[in-house]
């Protein structure tokens, strides 16, 4: 199989576009920034979907769903929210199409004219909020704990399939609190919640972190993030969790009833993640020959290819290769027997490695008579011959598989050490963004001024003040004025 990736070192842009459709992850559709999601790239976001639905569920949250559209006049109720997100908004103004008189097609019909223009979905602050006011009268009915998985929205002029599309998939948590601090506890619990799918999962080692004013979400008081390191020097921003206060509750005037007998706002916060974690998942990790995938993520794990000449010989080498896969399947793991008589092993060989399937497996009719399999890893392209009478298949390949996993983490985790530079002069900072690029912990002086101005002459932003930051005092790395701490800059996806 000619896999014809381009060099991660040549064009990372173009190996990376090239490697999302040979993979068979995703493609550009008919309608324009849009993705067609292919079906193994989907059944990667499934895997995806399961752990994050279940780890939402271990804390108490249930599954929702609203509606696609929201009135446009709930956009103007909360001024932050609405400006954060007016240029991105896609309108529905009539409701009717008709045949043109002159027959020369379909028409939008000028008197079927909505009587209030509706707004695809953004995001669903508004209308979760405007819902909210009848769900909540007294302290009894808090808090709202409900998460929605859906589609949105936002008209992208430049798009990259999983990074940047018009329409994407993802997740939405809403909630609803009697107090600020139940509120605060909520944003930092998922922030958490999703760093530990990034790093147990994805194998994506993280930066817990706050957004700046100026990064903040719109209509939020506070915004907590986890940021990551891609294999090209850039920051990709994978999960956000926010404090929205009162903001949302004031906006819809959602009171409650408290113990006390007063009537108060109740408190608010938002969280998500988004097909963007495939974008994630692919450049932290994979290489020139294509993707590679954690095994946790991985919708085959381990895959048998049969080498042989003769039918008599591929029919031992099935009866074997499913009893291995039989095997496999009691501890959970997932294998496919790729019996395809349309390819020969080496096109099946590159397929697979192309598609980052964790292990692969290859039986001849030499390996039945001694008894042994050759085992290929794809993570170090390395190989093992292994006895099957030696130990218990199962418990080989799984501990195979959370070696692999593993691996994966500490590599990507060693890169960001390697790229995160401490620098503490202006002719320091340009000349380590342009030269290596990662993350730059400089100091700043904690004005939105600077932070735009360091923008503008360097495509580099603040992608976080880490919480777990010392407070030391310096001086910032533009202006020379005192700064209290660090914070990391990178440019970003």
């Amino acid at each position: 199989m000619s896999k014809g990736l381009p060099k991660r070192s040549e064009d990372y842009s173009l190996w990376y576009n090239e490697l999302v459709k040979k993979a068979d992850l995703a493609e550009n559709s008919a309608v324009r920034g849009c993705m067609v999601i292919k079906p193994y790239g989907y059944s990667i976001w499934e895997k995806m979907q399961a752990e994050l639905d279940r780890m939402f569920k271990e804390t108490g949250h249930s599954n929702a769903y609203f509606p696609l559209f929201i009135p446009k006049s709930f956009l103007s109720k909360e001024a932050k929210h609405v400006e954060g997100f007016a240029k991105e908004c896609a309108v529905v103004t009539h409701y009717r199409l008709k045949n043109a008189e002159d027959g020369s097609g379909v028409i939008v019909d000028p008197d079927a004219k909505l009587d209030e223009e509706l707004i695809v979905r953004p995001t669903s602050e508004t209308v979760i909020w405007s819902t909210y006011k009848n769900w909540v009268q007294s302290y009894r009915d808090l808090p709202l704990l409900v998460n929605q998985w859906a589609n949105v929205v936002r008209w992208e002029m430049r798009t990259r399939l999983f990074l940047r599309t018009t329409e994407f998939l993802w997740q939405e948590g809403h909630t609803a609190h009697a107090t600020k601090k139940e509120a605060e506890v909520e944003t930092m619990q998922m922030m958490n919640v999703y760093a530990q799918f990034a790093e147990d999962f994805m194998a994506l080692p993280v930066v817990r972190g706050r957004k700046t004013e100026s990064e903040r979400f719109a209509g939020a008081d506070d915004t907590l993030c986890i940021e990551a390191l891609m294999q090209d020097g850039k920051a990709l921003q994978a999960g956000t969790s926010h404090f929205l206060g009162q903001n949302f509750a004031k906006a819809f005037d959602v009171k409650f009833a408290t113990k006390e007998g007063g009537l108060e706002y109740v408190w608010g916060t938002s969280w998500g993640v988004s097909t963007r974690l495939m974008g994630a998942l692919i450049m932290a990790h994979s290489d020139d020959n294509g993707l590679v995938l954690p095994p946790k993520l991985a919708p085959i794990q381990v895959v048998i290819i049969p080498i042989y000449r003769k039918d008599e010989e591929l029919d031992a080498i099935t009866e074997k290769a499913n009893e291995i896969i039989a095997e496999l399947r009691k501890v959970g793991v997932s294998g496919k027997y790729d019996n395809r008589d349309t390819y020969k092993p080496g096109w099946k060989f590159a397929e697979h490695e192309l598609k980052g399937v964790p292990l692969r497996i290859a039986i001849g009719p030499r390996d039945l008579e001694n008894g042994t399999i050759e085992i290929a890893r794809r993570d170090t392209l390395t190989k093992e011959q292994f006895e099957l009478s030696s130990e218990p298949i199962s418990d080989k390949i799984t501990a195979l598989l959370d070696e692999i996993q593993t691996s994966i983490y500490s590599k990507a985790f060693n890169f960001r050490g390697e790229m995160t530079t401490e620098v503490n002069s202006w002719d320091e900072f340009k000349e380590i963004l342009e030269e290596k690029g990662g993350f730059l912990s400089a100091h700043w002086d904690g004005t939105a001024e600077t932070e735009e101005k360091i923008k503008d002459l360097t495509k580099a932003t603040i992608r976080c003040i880490p919480l777990d930051r010392k407070e030391e005092a310096g001086v910032c790395v533009y202006t020379g004025q005192p700064s209290t701490g660090r914070v990391l800059f990178a440019k970003a996806y």
